[in-house]
């Protein structure tokens, strides 16, 4: 019986270990997802991206999801594979800093984070400060769970089960080294399993070595996680987790058997506690991180060759991309709706691709880069156009009401994603023109609004390519709250610039009427994209006949009150 409650104690424990981890990712990732990409595809150094990688698995509470994002971005060509896995070893390190950090004894903060993250989650409405809700109440619950870990060791502490598997694991650190390695994939979290591990060691569960073959093996089962979650995707996104792979799993095993030769022959002395398996597991991705950087230029060749491009038997006629549709096939409405999805994300990662470009083009792009991102609207339209002739040619006798409705509700979304490729390539784009002709540049503070407005817009068509493919209402609720936060970025942000002006700021003024196009463009770029979510919301009786109110600043409101008395 006590082994029975052991087990389901360590389950409960471990399933909110891993819920507290996605928490925390999630609200940074929805707050700060876009700009994780902008800074990630700049152009640095090795050490720098290491760095960078460093910085993003603290904040995003996970080396996989690091690893991920910077694949993502391999697959869209915006990463190069020595820089991606630079920033993905700096992120393997990161989360070593993460655990040295949840394994302080903080249960007292515990109150805290729980009232403090649980009033800005529930009391207010602002994006950021519910996310940072979310975001301090996974804090919380990481905490509660190593604390429930603990607890749970305690009825078999003393029993003959546990010191016979832990002096199994000390005796044989091969298995021990495999078990951490299926621990770490299994939980699909590096944190929460060498978390667990620590907590073992420190309530004196498991031996120190035994403590280390586990973490070791952790440490290589973690580096699999990206590549089975990657595994979908290009084969050039698919080399750097397999690059990674190579480099901590070739690490890993020599560590294994260096360090278990030196415990057996007392060169380390006697380690004990929590904190020296801690400190072991900073050493290991620390001197990891310096050994391999001087390596990820090298093993772009190697890794090339064991992950070729595949070769194209057909030549594929420049500006003629391929469509998912076939005009004229019509096996069945799920069919047909699936190859208009197909269709329109497609069109719009061809408007992605336009838009993405937007900020470079503002400082300094070229007349033939503009040209260029204005000849990508014409593929645009034509997207527009087979989705027009294959919704008109669709057979009303062999389609319901409700399918005809869909197939004409994903046309007018495609539509709106023809408009926002017209907003890039007849406004964003001549904007940039005239800055750059007349040789002006925005203000400091005008520049930052208009870059964090172009890292919000990129977040939301992330979303709003998720909601087209899953129709789910919470994706759907989140990219209307989304649009009504960006409606509000640029109230802000005009009422700043206008500000700007009345303290004689010369270069806002020079800059005016192009500052404010830009706001007004990127709102309604934006509006467009998010049009995806009205018809879900609309089927789920969550979309209001009218908005005036709600979606007016205070000041505005408050202005017409004064007008109508």
């Amino acid at each position: 019986m006590a082994i029975l409650t052991f087990l389901i104690s360590l389950a409960g424990a471990t399933m909110l270990l891993l819920y507290a981890v996605r928490m925390v990712r999630t609200g940074i990732e929805r707050s700060y997802g876009a700009s994780f990409q902008r800074l990630l595809t700049g152009r640095q150094s090795h050490l720098q991206a290491g760095v960078m990688g460093l910085l993003l698995a603290i904040v995003l509470q996970s080396s996989a999801a690091v690893a991920l994002l910077t694949s993502g971005f391999a697959a869209s060509g915006y990463l190069a594979f020595p820089t991606g896995l630079a920033i993905v070893l700096g992120g393997d390190l990161g989360s070593a800093l993460i655990i040295q950090i949840l394994s302080f004894k903080l249960d007292w903060l515990v109150p805290v984070l729980l009232a403090t993250g649980g009033y800005l989650f529930v009391k207010t409405e602002a994006k950021k400060a519910r996310q940072l809700g979310r975001i301090l109440m996974g804090v919380a619950f990481i905490l509660i769970s190593l604390r429930f870990l603990r607890e749970a060791m305690d009825p078999i502490r003393d029993s003959a089960f546990l010191p016979a598997v832990a002096g199994y694991l000390a005796r044989d650190y091969i298995t021990a080294f495999l078990v951490g390695g299926a621990l770490a994939f299994v939980m699909h979290s590096s944190v929460a399993a060498i978390l667990m591990c620590v907590t073992l060691v420190q309530i004196g569960a498991i031996p120190f070595a035994a403590g280390l073959s586990l973490v070791l093996g952790a440490n290589f089962g973690s580096a699999f996680i990206p590549i089975w979650l990657s595994r979908g995707m290009a084969l050039r996104a698919r080399r750097i987790p397999y690059a990674n792979l190579a480099l901590r799993g070739t690490w890993a095993v020599i560590c294994l058997f260096g360090a278990n030769l030196a415990l057996r022959q007392g060169w380390l002395g006697d380690p004990q506690g929590g904190q020296m398996l801690v400190s072991a597991h900073l050493l290991f991705n620390g001197s990891l991180l310096l050994l391999a950087l001087p390596a990820c230029t090298p093993l772009e060749r190697l890794f090339a060759c064991a992950f070729p491009e595949p070769v194209q038997t057909e030549p594929v006629q420049p500006g003629r991309p391929v469509s998912a549709l076939e005009q004229g096939n019509y096996a069945s409405p799920a069919q047909a709706a699936a190859n208009l999805k197909r269709e329109l994300l497609r069109m719009a990662d061809q408007v992605s691709a336009m838009f993405r470009p937007v900020l470079e083009l503002y400082q300094g792009g070229s007349r033939e880069q503009i040209k260029a991102v204005q000849r990508m609207d014409n593929e645009v339209n034509d997207c527009l156009s087979g989705i027009r002739q294959y919704v008109a040619a669709i057979p009303e006798d062999s389609f319901g009401k409700a399918e005809l409705k869909t197939a004409r509700s994903l046309m007018e979304y495609a539509i709106r994603l023809e408009t926002a490729g017209d907003v890039v390539a007849r406004r964003l784009t001549v904007l940039a023109d005239n800055l750059n002709k007349k040789g002006l540049s925005f203000s400091k503070e005008g520049w930052l609004e208009i870059t964090r407005m172009h890292e919000a817009i990129l977040a939301n068509m992330q979303l709003a390519s998720n909601v087209l493919i899953s129709d789910d209402l919470e994706s759907a609720r989140l990219l209307s709250l989304e649009k009504t936060e960006l409606k509000r970025m640029e109230h802000d942000s005009r009422k700043r610039h206008l500000g700007r002006l009345q303290n004689g700021a010369r270069d806002s003024f020079d800059t005016s009427d192009i500052h404010l196009e830009t706001l007004r463009a990127l709102r309604e770029f934006n509006s467009h994209i998010a049009a995806v979510a009205n018809p879900v919301l609309y089927q789920n009786g969550q979309l209001l006949e009218t908005r005036l109110i709600e979606d007016m600043p205070e000041s505005e409101t408050s202005e017409l009150q004064e007008t109508s008395r």
